[in-house]
């Protein structure tokens, strides 16, 4: 039953991501039956929410596959932004991180701040996952990092808590008002998954700028869009409205699915 459930949303979550990537293309034929609002949009974005929420009844707590060190066969390909030339990144990125913090902000009983060094002495978690692409690559690779829910627990979320914005420095669009920054977010179910780590290693190396260094957050059960580069402040919210457009997350915001899950 599991698994029809699990194929049953990738299937549907497939069709929502192949909706967004046909209006993001700019695809005549089907431009105005797919803009957020419109009637197909909302039946293909109905199905991701009944995934999402049979994900959530029946197998909340299940484990991402993970692989072999021989599985590993090239090096993770970089996506997106490579560089950040944001002038608090370049500052900190000139000093190699040495002034880096990680802060988790928000709807908690204490915030708090970590230096990278602070991080990579806590308790850590190595993984070989692989990362799936919605453009439809996908790549093997170890991450080393922190589990995120520690940080979680020390800051101590509030009950009216349900999802953490997680806040980049990546500045992957610039706009008519300046830089446009990458966000993303999730639940705090996936914030708080064994295999949710707030990597700063990758294949046994010091992450690469090119992959989000000096922190990308790993939500090994979702697409590539949902993994986060070069984050700094973990934000818990009661909802997502005043972020971007209120959907979730910069390709959120541009018709891309808000779960991602896979």
């Amino acid at each position: 039953m599991a698994n029809l459930i699990l194929n049953r949303r990738r299937l549907l979550g497939l069709g929502a991501l192949g909706a967004a990537s046909v209006t993001l293309a700019g695809c005549d034929a089907f431009d105005g039956m797919l803009k957020v609002g419109q009637p197909l949009r909302s039946a293909l974005e109905k199905g991701n929410e009944l995934s999402y929420g049979a994900q959530r009844l029946i197998v909340q707590n299940a484990l991402a596959r993970e692989y072999s060190t021989s599985e590993i066969r090239q090096g993770q390909r970089p996506n997106g932004s490579t560089d950040p030339s944001t002038a608090e990144y370049l500052a900190l990125k000139a000093n190699n991180f040495a002034d880096y913090r990680l802060k988790v902000t928000g709807l908690v009983e204490t915030e708090v701040s970590y230096s990278l060094n602070e991080l990579r002495n806590m308790p850590a978690r190595s993984q070989i996952t692989r990362h799936d692409c919605v453009e439809g690559w996908s790549c093997i690779a170890k991450w080393t990092g922190t589990p995120l829910s520690g940080l979680l627990a020390a800051a101590v979320p509030k009950p009216e808590a349900k999802f953490a914005v997680y806040h980049c420095y990546d500045n992957i669009e610039r706009g008519l008002s300046g830089d446009i920054l990458y966000y993303e977010s999730s639940d705090l179910i996936d914030a708080r998954h064994p295999q949710s780590i707030l990597a700063y290693g990758l294949n046994d190396e010091v992450l690469p700028v090119a992959n989000g260094a000096p922190v990308r957050l790993r939500i090994e059960r979702a697409l590539g869009y949902k993994q986060p580069k070069y984050l700094h402040t973990v934000e818990l919210v009661a909802d997502l409205a005043k972020f971007g457009n209120g959907r979730g997350g910069y390709w959120e915001d541009r018709g891309y699915d808000w779960y991602g899950g896979i």
